[in-house]
């Protein structure tokens, strides 16, 4: 597998989009997740993405997007986001890149009020509209696990449930290695998700909250995920995701850490290549 960064790393510390890019093809990372918005992002600034990813040799993967209101229980906020997100697919397939990286987001009103199974089915629906858009692009939907206790899709269990009702090609799933164990999620756990999962984050945290951290500086032992992943032979990439960095003016010393120790464990289970 590859490995890449989600180039927000860079963006929430305050350097711009085109120096964060030209920082990750600098460190040595194979290829780049681009986080931003579709629906706002200039013809200037799109330019400016695709030239400078050429100019270092830097593929574009992924488009994070999270886009909460596909599960909102008014239709017209839903019809919205399925128009936002195939916004994302459009620049996806300009970027050149093979994914977009979807977050559905939490049940409303602690699962109360409005049936749960109806925001599951919401969520279907929607997916499958967006999936049937991307696969006019040739590109894939990357279905996010999110560890939280009211998550749509909060553990394997579900994603493998929610993969299998949508019933779409496309849809598939990502794999997010901190929040696999902020989920109790064991490595022999990933078998389930074979054929299923696309794509891959990687970061660290302290077992208890979400934390996107550097490998090293959290709990997570990263070999049994890695090695779990291996055996699914997924034709993809590993991105590390790291936010909010504790000292900004550091931050390239932060991913260059966080590509150095990834690297030794991708290379250690024989993953990166």
């Amino acid at each position: 597998m590859k490995l890449g960064i989600i180039n927000s790393a860079f963006g929430q510390a305050g350097v711009d989009t085109i120096t964060g890019l030209k920082h990750i093809a600098r460190i040595g990372f194979d290829c780049v997740d681009i986080f931003t918005e579709a629906m706002t992002l200039s013809k200037k600034e799109k330019l400016g993405i695709i030239r400078t990813c050429d100019k270092v040799s830097l593929p574009i993967v992924s488009l994070p997007v999270v886009a909460t209101g596909l599960i909102d229980f008014n239709d017209p906020v839903r019809a919205f986001h399925v128009e936002r997100c195939k916004k994302f697919v459009d620049l996806a397939a300009e970027f050149g890149a093979h994914n977009i990286l979807l977050v559905l987001g939490e049940y409303i009103w602690q699962r109360e009020v409005i049936p749960p199974e109806a925001q599951w089915q919401w969520a279907i629906e929607t997916c499958r509209a967006i999936g049937d858009y991307a696969d006019r692009k040739n590109l894939d939907i990357a279905l996010e696990l999110e560890p939280f206790r009211l998550s749509l899709l909060h553990n394997v269990e579900s994603m493998v449930r929610f993969v299998n009702d949508c019933k779409h090609p496309r849809v598939r799933a990502n794999i997010d290695i901190s929040h696999l164990v902020l989920s109790d999620t064991s490595p022999l756990d990933l078998k389930k998700l074979q054929g299923k999962a696309i794509h891959v984050h990687l970061s660290d945290c302290d077992g208890k909250v979400h934390g996107d951290l550097p490998p090293g500086r959290g709990i997570v032992k990263f070999e049994p995920y890695l090695q779990a992943i291996k055996e699914l032979k997924i034709n993809g990439v590993v991105s590390i995701e790291l936010e909010y960095s504790p000292d900004p003016k550091r931050i390239v010393e932060w991913v260059q850490e966080a590509y150095t120790q990834t690297d030794r464990l991708m290379q250690l289970t024989g993953l990166r290549g």
